[in-house]
Parts: structure tokens; sequence; C-alpha cells
């Protein structure tokens, strides 16, 4: 369904452990420029999702959006992120912030 980085899983995991918390959830909201926006949280609960790699939770609203992508953690100049590689988005904004389907 999705694949997780080795980067990407490690930068999870550490801010999870810092939080306290057990998973990261990835959810989409309406909005943004290209029609919605990649939201994380980090939760304790599994339920109205999917866990991958005993690290994510993929809302199950969300699944049908971002099945097939990849997620990944890049690190340059500017700072660092989660970058998601999806190959269901027909459309993106410039900043990255947004994605459309």
């Amino acid at each position: 369904m999705i694949s997780i980085t080795i980067p990407a899983k490690q930068y999870i995991q550490a801010r999870l452990e810092k939080s306290g918390m057990k998973y990261a959830r990835l959810a989409l909201d309406g909005g943004g420029c290209a029609g919605f926006t990649y939201k994380w949280e980090e939760t304790n609960e599994v339920a109205d999702g999917t866990l991958i790699e005993d690290t994510i939770i993929v809302d199950k609203l969300a699944e049908v959006y971002v099945m097939g992508s990849e997620i990944d953690y890049e690190e340059d100049f500017a700072g660092s992120h989660i970058k998601i590689i999806n190959p269901n988005s027909t459309a993106a904004c410039g900043c990255g912030e947004s994605v459309g389907f």
C-alpha cells in the first residue's frame, strides 16, 4: 500500500519517542491551492485507520488517495521535511504544501 524509507521511519520514530506517542497519523484535509493538504498528527489510537510498518496510521478516508505512495525524509541546506511521493496526485502547488487528485 504505502512504503516508508528508512530515513523517514527513523525520523518519525524519533519524533514519536520524544512525544511519548505510539503512531503518526496521515490524513487529508480539504484546502490549499491544489485542493488537499496532507495532515500529520501524533496519536496512540489506531481506530479508523490502517497501520503501516508499526509506525504510521493511514486514515481510512485518505487510503484511496495515498495508495502506492512512498514516504521519504529529506534534509537539505534549507532544512528538513517529510516528503510524500504520490503517484495518484494530478497537481501540486509550488511550495509543496498541497496536492490535487
